[in-house]
Order: C-alpha cells, then sequence, then structure tokens
C-alpha cells in the first residue's frame, strides 16, 4: 500500500487498534501500535523499525524501539481478540498447522540454531516458528504462534538471560507445540474445525493419536512409507499352550504395506477426476481415490472393545480404521500424494479432496506476511521482541484481511 492507500483507511485502522489493543493499558503504547501497523502496511522492501519510520511522517525509531523490544505490554490477550475477531469474520472450516523459519546470522537471536529451514531448503542457522491459521477457501488469517526453542537452549542460561526468556519455556517438539495452540483456542471457546497439516505432522501417529484423544477431526498429509493394514485383515491370535498363563492377545500376521503400495494396487482406473477450486489459470483438477485402511505403529492408539477386555487389560488387536486418501495425477506413473482422515465413513471423496487442497492458503499468508509485512524482518534479539513483532504483523494481517473481504474495501489484494 502507498502513503494515500494507507491515509484512506486510517480511521478504520484507528477503530481496529482500539479493539484489538484494548488490552494494552498505555495510551500511548496503543497509538505506537497504529504507527507500527502503518509502517508494516506500507510500500518498501525492508520493514526494519529503521526503515519503516523512514517513510512514517509520525515514526520516531527510539519510541518504537521501545515498544517492541522493552515495553511489558502482553501480547498474548491481542493475539485472542484477533483470533475472535477473525474466526467471527471468516467463519473458517478449518485449523491448517504448519511451521516457517527466519534465517539469521550469529547466535545470539532468539531459539536460533543449526536446523532445517525451509525458506532455504536445506540445513542453516535459523528461527522456527509454529503457527495455526484460521482457513476457508477465500480467506485465512494466522491465529496463535510458538516460536521453537531448540534443545541447546534449554540450559544455556547465558543465551537465555540476554533474550529474556521465560524461565518457563523448555525444549517441546513442534508437533506438541501445535497441540498447545489447538488446546489454547479451545480454552478460547472457538469452535473446533477439521485440522489440515503437512506430512511433518500427519507422519506422527502420536500427534494424529492426540487429535484423536481430542476428539478433533483431521485430514493430515502423510509419506508414502507410512504403513498401514487393509481395512478387512484381520488379526489372529496363536493357539494357547498349555492351561496356565495369559491368553496370546491377537495380532495381524501379515506386515502391513506402505500407502504407496496400496494406492497403486487400486489401479489407475479407480481414481477419480476431482475438481476442487477455481485457479488462477482455471479449474484446479487431479484423480483421487480414498479407501479406508488400518494404520499400524505402536503409536496407534488401540481401544479396548469390550468391558471385560477392559478389566483384563486385554486388547483384540483391532486397528482403528480411517480414510487413506490418494491422488494419481493424469500424466503420472503413479499416485503422488496420500492424506489420513478421520473424518466419518460417509464422508463423499469431493469433501476429503477440499480439505486436503485446502493447506494452500497458508502458502498465500507466508508470503503476504514475510514478502508484504515482514514477519521475518525483525532485528530485534529479545524473546519479548519477537512475540511483540509477531502479534502487530498479525495484526496487520488480519487488518488487511478484514479490508480484502469488506463490499465496499479499497485496499488491495
Amino acid at each position: 500500500m502507498d502513503v494515500h492507500e494507507v491515509n484512506r483507511v486510517r480511521a478504520k485502522l484507528a477503530f481496529f487498534v482500539d479493539d484489538v489493543f484494548a488490552t494494552v493499558p498505555r495510551t500511548d503504547q496503543r497509538a505506537k501500535s497504529d504507527c507500527y501497523l502503518r509502517g508494516l502496511m506500507l510500500d518498501g522492501r525492508r520493514k526494519s523499525i529503521q526503515a519503516m519510520t523512514s517513510r512514517l511522517r509520525d515514526g520516531n525509531e527510539q519510541n518504537l524501539q521501545q515498544f517492541v523490544n522493552q515495553s511489558t505490554w502482553d501480547p498474548l490477550p491481542v493475539r485472542r481478540r484477533i483470533a475472535e475477531r477473525m474466526t467471527a469474520r471468516i467463519s473458517p472450516e478449518a485449523w491448517v498447522i504448519d511451521d516457517v523459519s527466519f534465517p539469521k546470522d550469529g547466535r545470539m537471536s532468539v531459539a536460533v540454531a543449526p536446523q532445517y529451514c525451509g525458506a532455504l531448503g536445506k540445513r542453516a542457522n535459523c528461527q522456527v516458528a509454529v503457527s495455526v491459521h484460521a482457513c476457508t477457501a477465500t480467506a485465512s488469517c494466522p491465529l496463535q504462534w510458538r516460536l521453537f526453542l531448540p534443545t541447546e537452549w534449554v540450559d544455556d542460561a547465558e543465551r537465555r538471560a540476554a533474550c529474556r526468556v521465560p524461565a518457563d519455556i523448555g525444549h517441546r517438539e513442534k508437533w506438541r507445540l501445535a497441540l498447545d495452540i489447538l488446546d489454547e483456542l479451545a480454552g478460547w471457546g472457538t469452535a473446533s474445525r477439521v485440522i489440515l497439516a503437512d506430512a511433518a505432522y500427519g507422519t506422527n501417529a502420536a500427534f494424529r493419536g492426540e487429535l484423536t484423544q481430542r476428539g478433533l477431526s483431521y485430514v493430515l498429509s502423510v509419506r508414502s512409507g507410512v504403513t498401514a493394514h487393509p481395512f478387512d485383515a484381520v488379526p489372529e491370535a496363536p493357539a494357547r499352550k498349555g492351561v496356565q498363563g495369559c491368553w496370546p492377545q491377537p495380532r495381524y500376521r501379515q506386515p502391513p504395506p506402505a500407502v504407496a503400495a496400496l494406492a497403486t494396487a487400486l489401479g489407475s482406473e479407480a481414481f477419480t477426476n476431482v475438481t476442487w477450486r477455481q485457479g488462477s489459470r482455471g479449474p484446479m483438477a487431479s484423480r483421487f481415490a480414498a479407501l479406508r485402511v488400518r494404520p499400524a505403529g505402536n503409536a496407534i492408539i488401540r481401544p479396548l472393545r469390550t468391558r471385560a477386555s477392559a478389566e483384563q487389560g486385554w486388547w483384540d488387536g483391532i486397528l482403528p480404521d480411517l480414510w487413506l486418501l490418494a491422488e494419481w495425477p493424469q500424466n503420472a506413473k503413479a499416485p503422488t500424494e496420500y492424506w489420513f482422515s478421520n473424518l466419518p465413513t460417509r464422508t463423499p471423496l469431493q469433501d476429503l479432496v477440499h480439505y486436503a487442497k485446502l493447506r494452500w492458503r497458508v502458502e498465500h499468508d507466508y508470503r503476504e506476511l514475510k514478502h508484504g509485512l515482514g514477519l521475518d524482518h525483525f532485528e530485534g534479539r529479545s524473546w519479548p521482541g519477537w512475540q511483540h513483532h509477531v502479534t502487530l504483523v498479525t495484526a496487520a494481517h488480519a487488518f488487511l484481511t478484514e479490508q480484502r473481504l469488506s463490499p465496499k474495501a479499497s485496499t488491495p489484494a
């Protein structure tokens, strides 16, 4: 947005800031929130504080540095209000879980470490954050974030103190951070939606099990090598030897095939052409098939089938079943993508595909957050500074999303 476009929406922005930043205690801090959001939305390659204040007539670099890096205002109530406001505004169909990386030099920026960096496509020095986004086919918005703290930071008292990492923050796997966010959203009173995530999350049986325990529906991408038994496979128990000891528990006698093998065995003729949305170059379509399978693995939650078996700690060996959705593009030699879903057995193929392909919206969010709003341009090093910056970027994204959805919006997409 140029200066004239920002000025045209300043009154709307002021009302937005008054609502979203109502929990920020001081009037001058809320004014700085307004200023920072305008700086993020203004055109410019760099969205560091120094660069933004050079474009703002009322910008003061020292004041904004203090507001972001030193002030003690709590970003959590702000994010909660954004989540409440945006879920009401866009009526999301799904929560999309993903993580995003921020390449960094040096070792003193909070949570930085050599790890896989998606932004560079290789292992590099970076920060990683987990996010959950509210999503529909036409709109989406990040709701909550967790900064991933690598294990090397757990006992590094010097760096923790320098970056003001809270004492109760330790290392947690990314999938557990995602669950923490989902629990927090539930605590805020937001209704549950279908959970979507890429294969880094979907392949994790423990993660899927935690979603099931929470009563959450999901459509999760999985890797081709994930194994599952066919739906009609039956566990068998060996004959009991003698009259003493426990009865042998049933188990599947055949090793589970990979989902790639199960999908390929269907044959290409079993795949149906499905269009999931209109793209900029026309309808987006491919061929899909869905079948019921029983995922294998020690981390699978094994239900106790009867009261008697529960009392004896006995399991009948039958693994829970769910959907395996596979995509086999027209010109491909074999299926290329796979998803597990615990949606009901009567769910139409079109709906499974719709959810599986809805995750593209998070890429749209990250592109705008990074390239348009400077998500990865934060130059501070502290934990509070990072949290404040991400909250302000999320607020700017939410405001622009509201303007695009307004029938009289003049803000460009």
